[in-house]
């Protein structure tokens, strides 16, 4: 088994824009992946099969919940250091990455940003821990890029509310201990619940024979009449706007990581290429193979610069949706395009699993739809630029 030997590009030192913080919990975070993820990544990938034993380890570098304040088992970190830590681990694998994000932003945030002081106390510094693991139930069936069209509902029925529906796509579904799930009331309102195993008619069958993502637990919530207490509805917001917030906080967890990813392949793919002879000499030493290193360094560095640029933007409270959504098509545009020119320079050796490479393209394939897709943040954009929704 290969060692993992990865170097950082920083061609424009954009170390010097970091604090010692940012590069203190980003080198534990590297070094975590390092000795945790790498050495085993590429069986479970191939097995299919996420490696729970992983979870120990993620809570106790941070991954979970960085920016929760500590009183609720959090690091109480800034963006910076939270983009960065997603950064490192989907260098790892995007699987591994997705993990944390549905538990940091799609399930902590939302229980502290609109939960009661219970629910916060109940559930925050267990999935902190990772003695809790959660999912998130947005997207249905029929609804992905549309999600305000969800029929999943719930009815009140006097003591406890009666949750009715599906939603799929599910990242951690199959082994979560607490779903943070959108649902309609009967008056058509979007609110959050959240839902616990062993809840009675709450099933997570898992989705199997996927080419992506291969190392990540992906499956539905299924509630067929789950009754759910009443003080498991979030109190503290509404509509659609609630779970669209969330999104933001993983969408901007995935611009950093995305960027990890390409890292990655652009360093797996430098170091083949003057290792690699062909004609006498390193393939490095021809033209088109310069031309695909020169173009993968020019945007990860443009690539950088851009989520470093978010990340203080929403340190201070002014990053935008339309921000985000522009740094997270980005990202995983520009680390598809690295992954497959990457490939080409290890030749026949890309497509094995001796490599990263590969496994990266097929993840960065589920990456580039889930969590908006590429065309619906492009549209965003340009909703932003020119005032007029093309989605409606």
């Amino acid at each position: 088994m290969a060692s993992d030997l990865f170097e950082s590009p920083d061609y424009y030192n954009i170390d010097d824009l970091l604090s010692e913080e940012h590069k203190l919990v980003r080198t534990a975070t590297r070094d975590w992946v390092k000795k945790e993820v790498s050495p085993i990544i590429e069986d479970y990938a191939q097995k299919a099969e996420f490696p729970t034993q992983l979870i120990k380890g993620l809570a106790e570098v941070g991954a979970f919940g960085p920016y929760i304040p500590e009183e609720y088992g959090g690091a109480g970190l800034d963006q910076i250091s939270y983009g960065l830590m997603m950064q490192e681990i989907e260098r790892g694998d995007s699987g591994v990455r997705s993990t944390c994000s549905v538990q940091s932003s799609l399930v902590m945030f939302p229980i502290y940003a609109y939960g009661s002081e219970e629910q916060k106390q109940k559930f925050l510094p267990k999935l902190a821990s990772g003695e809790f693991l959660g999912s998130f139930g947005l997207t249905e069936p029929n609804f992905g890029s549309n999600p305000g069209g969800m029929i999943t509902n719930f009815k009140d029925m006097g003591d406890h509310y009666l949750l009715n529906g599906a939603k799929m796509w599910i990242s951690n579904a199959p082994f979560a201990d607490v779903a943070v799930v959108w649902a309609k009331n009967e008056e058509g309102r979007i609110h959050g619940l959240i839902v616990e195993r062993g809840m009675e008619g709450f099933t997570t069958p898992e989705t199997h024979n996927k080419w992506s993502l291969r190392a990540s637990a992906t499956g539905e919530l299924v509630f067929d009449n789950v009754k759910v207490p009443k003080e498991n509805l979030l109190p503290g917001r509404s509509g659609l706007g609630a779970p669209l917030s969330c999104l933001d906080s993983a969408r901007y967890g995935i611009a950093w990581g995305a960027v990890g990813a390409a890292m990655d392949c652009y360093d797996t793919a430098l170091r083949y290429a003057k290792e690699r002879i062909q004609f006498d000499r390193p393939i490095a030493g021809f033209q088109l193979q310069q031309k695909k290193l020169a173009e993968m360094i020019t945007e990860i560095t443009k690539a950088q610069l851009m989520v470093w640029r978010l990340g203080t933007l929403k340190n201070e409270g002014k990053a935008t949706t339309a921000q985000i959504s522009m740094a997270k098509r980005n990202s995983v545009e520009i680390a598809l395009k690295i992954a497959r020119e990457a490939r080409q320079i290890l030749g026949g050796m890309g497509i094995t699993g001796d490599y990263s490479i590969m496994r990266h393209m097929m993840n960065l394939e589920s990456v580039v739809t889930y969590e908006g897709t590429h065309d619906i943040h492009l549209l965003i954009t340009g909703m932003d630029i020119t005032g007029i929704p093309a989605f409606k």
